[in-house]
């Protein structure tokens, strides 16, 4: 792991928690995580992302994705959808979570969403592209 990719689903956790922690110390508008490339049962060929600004999570996701991830609420009772926008022009939906957890229990949600939403194996490495 280098400081600002990760591997293994501990490191990855570390590098949710610290770039969280790191966008709330600067004041940055958002924090970007990104994983190296599309799951291997992913709907297209787009990387997903998430953000996390202030309160929210935000995430682009097709169709089943978001069935995967209203699934997932279910374990988070206390992140909840604020808003869903599905332009004509899109394929997918941008969807907007609402939470005011800390910087673990973000983590623990980040890695859920890329494993059980997106699809991604034990292994995937994500990146935090922004702080």
């Amino acid at each position: 792991m280098t400081r600002f990719d990760a591997s293994e689903a501990d490191a990855r956790r570390e590098l949710f928690t610290a770039t969280v922690t790191a966008h709330r110390e600067r004041g940055s508008e958002f924090c970007t995580l990104e994983p190296d490339e599309t799951a291997p049962d992913a709907d297209d060929e787009l990387v997903p992302w998430i953000q996390f600004g202030s309160n929210t999570v935000a995430l682009d996701c097709t169709d089943s994705e978001l069935d995967r991830l209203k699934e997932l609420l279910g374990e988070y009772p206390d992140f909840r959808i604020d808003d869903l926008e599905s332009p004509e022009e899109a394929e997918g939906t941008h969807v907007r979570i609402t939470t005011h957890s800390d910087e673990d229990r973000l983590a623990e949600f980040f890695e859920s969403v890329f494993q059980q939403a997106f699809g991604y194996p034990a292994d995937y490495r994500v990146w935090a592209v922004s702080v």
